[in-house]
């Protein structure tokens, strides 16, 4: 397969991933996002500029998570690889647990959409295969991909491969659109350090009391209905005995934050592997949220560095922004 363009624009929200009881499942689109500017040379030089969040951090070689990305869907469809110069406006935090990774590995993916002369070879059911391939989990790469309120899931060994009306992905790999109350707000409370995912799963357990599924089961189901049509029940449905108080050793400070806000009354989880804290507050008429208050309370000035960060929900998720040959 030829490429068909020279230079590409691409565009890809933020993620926050298990929402609380939805481990590895569910995942939200926020309207926080990383552009960038895909150009393919005629030599086989790669450049890598990053501005914004993780400049001077990460690699700006062969090895940059986008680049590896886009060699890999390149790859896929069988299109020539070529000399790349990337430059990253990069504004989704890094190591926060708001899907940073997941971002990267669908804007490279995006990118070679964008450049390649077929670009449905590289549709959203390959490209949610091939970012999960890369990435591990598709509960980011779902909603950063596909935009809004997500869920994943991966079928089992010998599954029938013909996807369910509605869902996204090839293979094993699954992901279907839920519906988002219009009142919702989400509101992340990024901290100033970083945590790799890594250690955050690293303090999991290999197994939890079956009392424990069950009960998180029933929370992850009714976070469904509450993120859908029933915003008042977020509070009760945000509940998690699955992964976040085991997370405790990792990230004190969050866990401390989480429990100030929900005794408050407010739907208070960690995003993803934090150590972000996001809020699924309800929008109010006048401006600003439900939440305002009681997080001003539960910051007690004492959390030095934190931003709070009012979000909306991305509806459109990643995309070729445009082709700037």
């Amino acid at each position: 397969m030829r490429l068909r363009a020279a230079h590409v624009r691409v565009r890809v929200p933020a993620t926050s991933a298990n929402l609380g009881p939805g481990f590895d499942a569910l995942g939200l689109a926020l309207g926080l996002h990383d552009e960038l500017d895909v150009r393919a040379l005629g030599t086989a030089d790669v450049r890598v500029e990053v501005q914004g969040e993780g400049a001077g951090a990460v690699p700006d070689d062969e090895t940059h998570l986008v680049v590896r990305a886009l060699r890999v869907a390149l790859d896929h469809v069988g299109a020539p690889q070529t000399g790349l110069h990337l430059v990253c406006h990069n504004r989704v935090p890094h190591g926060r647990g708001l899907g940073s990774s997941a971002a990267a590995v669908v804007a490279g993916i995006l990118a070679a959409r964008g450049l390649v002369a077929e670009p449905e070879a590289l549709d959203d059911d390959v490209a949610l295969a091939l970012a999960t391939q890369l990435e591990g989990h598709p509960d980011n790469a779902a909603p950063a991909l596909l935009g809004g309120l997500t869920v994943a899931w991966t079928e089992d060994p010998g599954a029938a491969p013909a996807a369910p009306a509605g869902a996204h992905g090839p293979g094993p790999v699954r992901a279907v659109r839920l519906a988002v109350h219009g009142d919702l707000q989400p509101v992340a409370i990024v901290p100033p350090g970083h945590l790799s995912t890594r250690a955050a799963r690293g303090v999991l357990p290999d197994q939890v009391p079956h009392a424990d599924a069950a009960w998180q089961a029933g929370r992850a189901a009714l976070l469904v209905e509450a993120l859908g049509r029933r915003p008042d029940l977020l509070l009760a449905a945000t509940g998690d005995r699955l992964h976040q108080g085991y997370r405790r050793e990792v990230m004190p400070a969050s866990l401390a934050l989480v429990e100030a806000l929900r005794a408050r009354g407010v739907a208070a989880v960690v995003s993803g592997a934090g150590p972000t804290v996001l809020v699924l507050a309800r929008r109010l008429p006048g401006g600003g949220s439900d939440a305002d208050e009681a997080i001003a309370e539960a910051f007690g000035g004492v959390m030095a560095g934190w931003r709070v960060l009012p979000l909306p929900v991305d509806t459109a998720g990643g995309s070729v922004t445009a082709m700037l040959d």
